[in-house]
This record gives structure tokens, sequence and C-alpha cells, in this order.
């Protein structure tokens, strides 16, 4: 059974910042894209959470749009497929409404449990039966923070969810989750793809208060009539319950295959490798997700990848937003056109880019910001160089961690917003030291979700099939000069992260509780 040209598969990506449609035709191609954006709202230092009901209005607005226009008239959507973003937790009642808003993986309120569950509670024992790391980022973590700091609210909790349980809850009144993002909750256990009972006893809560678990090729049927005309569809189209946006990158450029590695830099950055058995690190320093029930991801996210740039052009780029705005250039590009004037090593200034906390290889949320070795000759156009080098050092600490347990990588494939520039495309082939390719894919993620689909209502007899669809639209060798350059760089950095490492954790408290006397008497 294949897909005929006039049928469709649609693609829901829930994002951190923003909901994708994406209506994909045959092998891949791309009908037409919408997104919706939502707000990310910080009531408090550290914490961060989204409105559900928007979200879900938001997935409302994008498939109607995406239906309602002329490329997609002569289509017929033959199935949907879900991606999401991982780690999200809100508590529901009894009667299934809202208790909590999403509290979603940059929120940090949860450091102390983190700790506490590190140094007190066997969390190494955990991450090693879960696959998830110890950190603030996990429901594991959440939980635990509810249970200790909001009981009342812990105890009225019937139900423990993330956005996209939600948002099936929403569409078809069940509770359901995917073994991919059940995988990156730290309640399951990797080698019975069940709820680990040793967990839930230490979390005090019941797997009656958790979903049911399903594969990531379970199909829904029976969605609410009035929502699906709302939207456009037919209440019994089937929808695939797919997986978590990370490991459906891989699946979306091809890296499937032993040793094939991907990467994604977009707001935040990510390197995978998909293996066909479960692998946790010794160290602790990498994550293990599901993608199928005999398929799994391991590797490692960082949370400080495009922000970064983001963040040095609102804070010191106005000249070149000035500048480009006569030229009628975008910012970054000219920003970029600067740093393309430094040789590599940014002429001795190295940036750790930690200025959101960090996840992989440290899970360190005290981590912080620095740039080392400034010196009178460095200008903005060095400053700008080291943070598209730090950047990217960060994403290859994350890859020694995984080639130490999966092995080297054959092949790297790359994608995210940074591939639009060709020189922090070259500056990542030059650290990881091998060819680098660049595949033509806007949405790693939802193509990886609609692939999904397909497989699961039969159009695909394997996954790999969509290796065939991927097209390299770039190769970069590696300037051999620079991966040295790059290297040595590179040893200083994790030097300096280990010095520091007490240090960020007295910085940490001071900015939270902005008394810093008591952290360094003596």
């Amino acid at each position: 059974m294949t897909m005929q040209q006039n049928e469709a598969i649609l693609a829901l990506d829930i994002g951190t910042t923003s909901l994708k449609a994406v209506l994909f035709g045959q092998k891949g191609t791309v009908i037409v894209s919408q997104s919706v954006g939502y707000p990310l709202s910080q009531p408090k230092p550290d914490w961060a959470e989204q409105d559900p009901e928007l979200i879900f209005q938001s997935i409302v607005k994008a498939v109607q749009q995406v239906l309602s226009t002329k490329e997609a008239a002569s289509y017929q959507v033959k199935a949907i497929g879900f991606s999401s973003a991982m780690h999200s937790l809100i508590s529901m009642d009894a009667e299934g409404n809202l208790l909590t808003p999403s509290i979603v993986w940059t929120d940090n309120r949860s450091v102390a449990q983190a700790e506490k569950l590190k140094e007190e509670l066997g969390g190494h024992e955990i991450y090693l039966r879960t696959g998830t790391p110890i950190h603030p980022m996990s429901p594991l973590s959440k939980i635990l923070w509810m249970r200790e700091q909001a009981p009342a609210l812990f105890h009225k909790t019937a139900m423990f969810i993330g956005i996209k349980e939600f948002v099936l809850h929403r569409l078809f009144g069940t509770y359901v989750s995917d073994y991919s993002i059940a995988s990156a909750t730290g309640l399951l256990r990797l080698d019975t793809l069940d709820w680990d009972e040793d967990v839930l006893s230490l979390l005090q809560i019941t797997r009656e208060q958790l979903p049911a678990l399903v594969p990531t090729t379970h199909i829904l049927k029976g969605m609410e009539p009035a929502v699906a005309e709302q939207m456009g569809l037919s209440a019994d189209i089937p929808v695939v319950i797919g997986a978590s946006d990370g490991v459906l990158a891989n699946l979306g450029v091809g890296a499937t295959g032993p040793g094939e590695v991907a990467i994604t830099i977009g707001t935040s950055g990510a390197i995978r490798m998909v293996t066909d058995h479960p692998l946790t690190d010794p160290q602790g320093r990498t994550f293990c997700y599901a993608l199928t029930d005999q398929q799994w991801v391991v590797g490692g996210p960082t949370n400080n990848g495009g922000i970064m740039l983001r963040w040095l052009r609102d804070q010191f780029a106005s000249p070149e937003i000035e500048v480009a705005k006569k030229l009628g250039m975008d910012p970054y590009d000219l920003m970029i056109n600067y740093a393309e004037r430094v040789p590599a090593g940014s002429e001795g200034l190295l940036f750790l880019p930690f200025l959101s906390g960090e996840r992989a290889p440290y899970w360190n949320a005290n981590a912080r910001g620095l740039f080392f070795g400034i010196s009178l000759r460095h200008q903005r156009e060095h400053f700008i160089r080291a943070v598209l080098e730090g950047v990217v050092l960060s994403i290859f600490s994350v890859g020694v961690a995984l080639r130490d347990i999966a092995g080297p990588a054959t092949e790297i494939i790359a994608s995210g917003g940074f591939a639009k520039s060709a020189v922090w495309r070259q500056i990542l082939c030059d650290v990881m030291g091998k060819e680098l390719l660049v595949p033509e894919v806007a949405d790693a993620s939802a193509l990886g979700a609609a692939v999904m689909a397909l497989y699961a209502i039969g159009d695909l007899d394997s996954l790999d099939e969509v290796k065939s669809w991927v097209r390299i639209t770039h190769r970069h060798k590696p300037n051999l000069k620079n991966s040295e350059v790059y290297l040595q760089l590179y040893d200083m950095y994790e030097r300096i992260y280990s010095k520091l490492k007490d240090e960020f954790d007295i910085m940490a408290e001071f900015q939270r509780s902005g008394d810093f006397t008591p952290s360094i008497k003596g």
C-alpha cells in the first residue's frame, strides 16, 4: 500500500515556542506549512510555563490554516502524525481539569530536588534504568518538587501528563503516552518499556496517575466530532501518536543507521545516534530515548544554541542592526560576515555558552556563561566568532560522550537554523573533524512524524525508506589546521569548566537570592 498523488500526511510538531503544521506529499515533499507561536511565561525566577489550552487552540488554528490553502485543496489527508517537545509536566484533576500550566523543559524550579536525587536518592541508578539524566528539566524532578513544595496540589493531582498527552486527551478523551515521550520522563524503565515501580514509590504516586503506555506507531481514531469539524477533518482520520521531536529529527534527516550522527542547532542544540538497544553512560552524560520498541536514540541536548547569537545581537549589536537596516540585510548575516574576518580560535578568545545553565554533558543548571582570554586586541567580530565557536564546542562536548559509549561517527548530518550560515557550518565541520552533510529538510521533526505515520498505517515497509527522500544540499570538508586549533581550545574549555564548577554554584545562588555574602564567607 502506498500513498497516491492526491494523498497527503499532516504532521503536527508541538515545539517550545510554536506549533508547526506541515502537509507532506509523496517522498516527503512539503505541500504547505504553517506555524503558530505561543508565549512562554516566567512568573518567578527559574520558572517556565505555558498555557496548554492556548497550545491546543494553536493546533486547531494551524490545521485550519493549512487545510484552507489553495495548495492543500487538491489533497486528501490520509493520516496525522505527532511530534512533541519533551519533559513537560501538567497536573490534571479527577474531572479532567487543568490544575497547573505546562511546566516546560527550561523550568529550573526543581534544582534542589534534582540535587537531592543525585546525592541522596539513588539518582544515578535511576538514570541507568530510565535513560533520563537527573536534571530539573525532567518530570521526575518536577513531581518531586511538587510533592515537597506544593503538597496540596500534589495530593489533588489525579493524572500527571505532558503537553502531547493533554492535546490527545482533548482530541480523544483518553490518556495515552508513547514510549518515546514516556522514556524522557525519568519514570520509564528502558528494559521493560513500563513505568518504574521503584521510581513511582519514591515519588509516592501510582501507575493509575500516569497515562497508558503505547508504541510510537499507535493509531487513535474517533476524534471529538466538534473539534474535527472545526479543523476541517474527518473524525475517523487515523492519528498516529508518534514520538518526541528529538528522536523524530534523526528519522527526518535519515540518520537511523549505525554510526550515523544527527546534529541539530536551533534555539538550543543536540547530537544523537540511533542504536538497536538501550544504551546509557556510566558517567551519566547522555540520554537514551525510544524511537520505536526496537530502536533507541542516544545523545544529548545543549541549552545554548542559536539563542546565544540572538542574545549577542539584542544586547550588543545595535550598530550592526542599524547598518543592516540601511543595507537591507539580515543583522545576523552582517554579524556572521564580521566573524568571517577572524581566524579559527578567535585569536585567543574562548566562550563558554552557559547562559541558560547546561544540560548534556554536565547536566548542571548552575553553569554560567564566560568569555575567557579577553585582551585589548579583541573587537566585536572576535566576540561574534567566539560565540559561534562556543556553541559548537558545547555540541562537541556531547559528541565526545556519545563517541565514548556508542563508537565513532561514520556520517554526520546537520540541520537547524544555524545551517543557513556557511561560516557556522564550516566551524562545526572543523570542530568535528569530519565531513559534514546538510540536507534540504526544513522541518526534520515534522518529517519524522509524517514518516512514522506512513509506517504505522502500512504505507512504508521500513522507516529507512526516508533515506532515499533526503537530498544533501551542502557538503563541508574539515580544514585540518583549524581542527587542530579547536581540539586545543576544547581541552581548555573542559579544564575551565572543571575549575569553575564550584564558582558557578556560588554565582547561581547569588543570582537567585541576591545575597552573595553567605556563599563566600570563610
